[in-house]
């Protein structure tokens, strides 16, 4: 079994990291963003965050989810095979545990419109199989 290869993990991480980010972006701002205001004005939501610096963290977390998809998918790809395909199957894996419980019962429970969990989920699911794409075509050995 070859060793996994940290310095290209981290460089597909990275590299993931920004996509699934701007994917991110996209979504809160283009898709859900007139939602947010007004699920603020009708007192659904809060108008600030309870963590300081949340957008940062939000980011940051997304970098830590693409190192880990980057690692993940190094490690089974002596096992699956190299390639898009492996690199898919990790991404939606991850991604399902990453997105569909949680904001399966955000949309089962929560009285925020459906649209929320919805994209949420489309946020973290998509974007872990971008992720894991962009550092699947970024490892080598």
């Amino acid at each position: 079994m070859a060793a996994i290869n940290g310095r290209r993990v981290l460089y597909g991480a990275l590299a993931g990291g920004v996509v699934w980010n701007l994917w991110s972006m996209g979504i809160n701002q283009l898709v859900l963003g007139p939602h947010y205001a007004a699920a603020q004005q009708a007192g659904a939501m809060l108008a600030q965050p309870r963590y300081p610096f949340f957008v940062g963290q939000w980011i940051l977390m997304l970098f830590v989810a693409s190192y880990i998809v980057a690692w993940i998918y190094a490690s089974v790809r002596a096992t699956r095979g190299a390639g898009p395909r492996t690199a898919f199957r990790v991404g939606i894996f991850v991604g399902f545990l990453a997105g569909f419980p949680s904001n399966f019962a955000m949309a089962t429970w929560s009285p925020l419109p459906r649209i929320f969990p919805l994209w949420w989920m489309m946020e973290l699911w998509v974007g872990a199989i971008l992720a894991t794409l962009v550092a699947g075509w970024i490892y080598r050995e």
